[in-house]
């Protein structure tokens, strides 16, 4: 649901074109005065990034994925300026520390969406029956992971707080691999559709319109962005996990932000297009 359009007047209607007088010509700019803004200028372009960035931080999932993005930010800045010698060590810890509370924020959001993900579960239920049969399977997997993510995460959360009586380093081990491997299911599930979408623009390259390849190509786009994403996240889950398998334990703080970083503005660039071709 976009703004309104901009032919439309404060209360809806459609404001009638009169005829062109003094009033209503438009003016010519006068050697020596200023230009007023005008659309498509910088000025105008930047109150409308403004606008979207009120929109979207209005939104649950709009301000999740901008605290998301603020919170590895922070992580790769403080842990690029951190070490023994450098003279920025006290912002460093600064920037640490501000990522950390932003990363406690969220696990406290998500509180509340065991719900939401139930909805989405069993509005998908076994999938469409025109869709891949493996892209159902890997999708309905995902799901499932996804939905006993949610409190695993919760038990450890409660844990760390004392609000029960547990160890929260299962529950935290237990959610990060149900993470990793919602993860790696996107991946298998991206990856599936796109051998399909390749098969499917050669067998209709001299068939299919123009307008239907730019959208099997928008789609490859998007996909392809999609397996970065969750190759960065799977990169930082594996990571978390106990020392031992892979190369858990061994990035440093500035690598976590990094990958976090591509994977957040990714989420953001792909939500924004969503947005947009929704408005068209």
């Amino acid at each position: 649901m976009g703004p309104p359009s901009l032919h439309e007047g404060f209360d809806g209607a459609l404001q009638p074109l009169g005829p062109v007088t003094m009033a209503t010509a438009p003016r010519r700019h006068v050697p020596g005065l200023p230009r007023a803004a005008q659309p498509g200028s910088v000025a105008m372009a930047a109150a409308g990034g403004l606008c979207g960035l009120v929109a979207a931080l209005e939104s649950y999932r709009g301000r999740d994925r901008a605290v998301r993005a603020l919170c590895y930010g922070c992580q790769l800045a403080g842990g690029a300026l951190g070490g023994r010698q450098s003279p920025a060590a006290g912002l460093s810890r600064s920037l640490l520390a501000v990522s950390a509370q932003l990363s406690h924020c969220r696990t406290v959001l998500r509180l509340f969406d065991d719900l939401a993900m139930l909805s989405y579960s069993h509005g998908y239920g076994l999938g469409p029956k025109d869709e891949d049969a493996v892209v159902r399977g890997l999708s309905v997997l995902c799901n499932v992971a996804d939905q006993l993510y949610y409190p695993c995460e919760h038990v450890a959360w409660a844990a760390d707080a004392g609000i029960v009586p547990a160890s929260s380093s299962k529950w935290w081990e237990a959610s990060t691999r149900l993470w990793g491997l919602s993860l790696l299911l996107g991946i298998l599930r991206s990856l599936r559709i796109l051998c399909r979408l390749r098969k499917k623009l050669r067998q209709q390259k001299c068939t299919s319109s123009p307008q239907d390849r730019k959208k099997m190509k928008a789609q490859v786009k998007s996909e392809v962005l999609s397996i970065v994403s969750n190759m960065a996240d799977l990169s930082n889950a594996i990571h978390w996990l106990p020392p031992g398998f892979l190369w858990a334990g061994q990035f440093p703080p500035w690598l976590v932000g990094l990958l976090g970083t591509v994977s957040s503005l990714i989420g953001i660039y792909q939500a924004s297009r969503e947005s947009n071709s929704g408005a068209a």
